[in-house]
């Protein structure tokens, strides 16, 4: 080994620090050379900026793409989502199927959602087609839930239009953009409380998609129980999941954190609804997240010193169907209870695995494509160059009438899911 790789980090966080530590990496400040930059989404931004930015060179490697936020702000999610889905139906691709209602087949897993205060004319109509639908505001570039509230009233929004007569509305240069999407009002409860899922993904190269799944994921669960009544529409303990929030709740537990792991999950959901559908729900989780890559992969800077870890936001409703509700770029790495921790530090350490190959200083050309030894608790989600190679989708083609959901066309390869249909 030419030498120790020299890291550096702006998030002071146990679960970081301990793990380069263990590898007997070299701190030093950011004025220094260094290899390896753990990095807050605001440095990224120096990073690369036109500006205040450096090029890298071929030993150094950073933790997040350069404009990651094409996924991880929640209208740049939704807008490129929305792009995806129209350029596969020019196409003629059957992934853009709909169904008698024009709702997509495959590709509908994110809540009806619109921009505001771009899309607010479009809102109000959408609105008036079911006046008694209850809606969530979020602004894009928060994170904890800061800023959210749910609205059920065309009056509630009606502050920020200028002239609510004509329902014009007129940004003010003050106003933050929010994303308002239909609220999921028929979640999937357990012991009468809503939950979502946190699902870890890295995604070592955007072209080709290479991504892995981090088999730890876990379900965060809000402390009072849900209504969908109108008269809780102001009480986020039953309506979002956060830790941030629920933490201040006054039956948060902080032994086990409000969290149940995935696995438990799988195993009360097989238990209550069948192995089958429980499958078949899973499936369609990992569908989701690779479209959701493909959605942004050709307009993300695929620069070779990035890699990414997202922390993935899903919910689940009553009939099953997972929703995509956002993509983090910066997973909190803070650990609420003892358990959370050793995940944190796991994942921390599965991430390094596969980014920095056996810890040495690292080659940014190298093939990102790691042995299945060193991934850990990642498995293999979808890698594009597998997926080209099997032909899975031309013969999926030609062959009218077969399925082409998520649950078509799997390969195994050494004994990994390589999701092979989705092009």
């Amino acid at each position: 080994m030419a030498g120790r790789v020299k890291w550096v980090t702006d998030i002071e966080k146990s679960v970081l620090i301990n793990n380069f530590e263990k590898r007997g990496w070299i701190q030093v400040t950011e004025n220094e050379d260094w290899n390896f930059y753990w990095m807050s989404v605001q440095t990224i931004r120096n990073v690369f900026s036109v500006e205040t930015g450096y090029r890298l060179s071929d030993d150094q490697i950073v933790n997040h793409f350069p404009n990651h936020y094409e996924l991880t702000r929640k209208d740049l999610m939704v807008k490129n989502i929305k792009r995806y889905r129209k350029e596969l139906e020019k196409e003629g691709s059957p992934l853009a199927e709909k169904d008698e209602n024009g709702k997509y087949l495959y590709l509908d897993f994110v809540p009806v959602t619109y921009m505001l205060p771009a899309d607010y004319n479009l809102f109000v109509e959408e609105f008036r087609k079911s006046p008694s639908s209850t809606w969530i505001m979020k602004p894009c570039g928060k994170a904890q839930g800061k800023g959210i509230f749910l609205i059920n009233k065309l009056s509630q929004i009606k502050k920020w239009s200028r002239d609510s007569k004509t329902s014009s509305f007129v940004s003010q240069s003050t106003k933050e953009a929010y994303v308002i999407s239909l609220y999921i009002n028929n979640p999937l409860l357990i012991g009468g409380r809503k939950f979502d899922l946190r699902l870890y993904v890295l995604v070592s190269t955007y072209r080709p998609l290479r991504c892995y799944m981090y088999k730890l994921g876990f379900c965060r669960f809000c402390t009072v129980k849900y209504t969908p009544s109108t008269s809780e529409l102001d009480n986020m303990f039953v309506h979002l999941t956060n830790v941030a929030i629920q933490k201040h709740g006054e039956d948060y537990n902080h032994i086990h954190g409000g969290k149940w792991t995935v696995n438990n999950l799988r195993l009360y959901l097989e238990s209550t609804r069948g192995r089958e559908v429980t499958s078949k729900l899973f499936d369609e989780i990992h569908w989701i997240i690779v479209q959701s890559l493909k959605a942004v992969a050709p307009v993300m800077n695929n620069d070779k010193h990035c890699f990414e870890c997202y922390g993935y936001d899903i919910i689940i409703d009553d009939k099953l169907k997972p929703w995509l509700i956002e993509v983090n770029a910066s997973p909190s790495l803070t650990s609420s209870t003892a358990n959370d921790r050793i995940l944190k530090y796991n994942l921390i350490n599965d991430t390094l695995n596969i980014a920095v190959p056996n810890g040495e200083i690292p080659d940014c050309k190298w093939n990102k494509s790691p042995p299945k030894e060193v991934l850990g608790n990642y498995e293999i989600l979808y890698d594009e160059e597998l997926a080209q190679g099997d032909g899975a989708e031309r013969e999926l083609r030609s062959r009218p009438g077969q399925p082409v959901g998520p649950r078509a066309g799997r390969s195994r390869d050494s004994g990994r899911n390589v999701l092979t249909t989705w092009k």
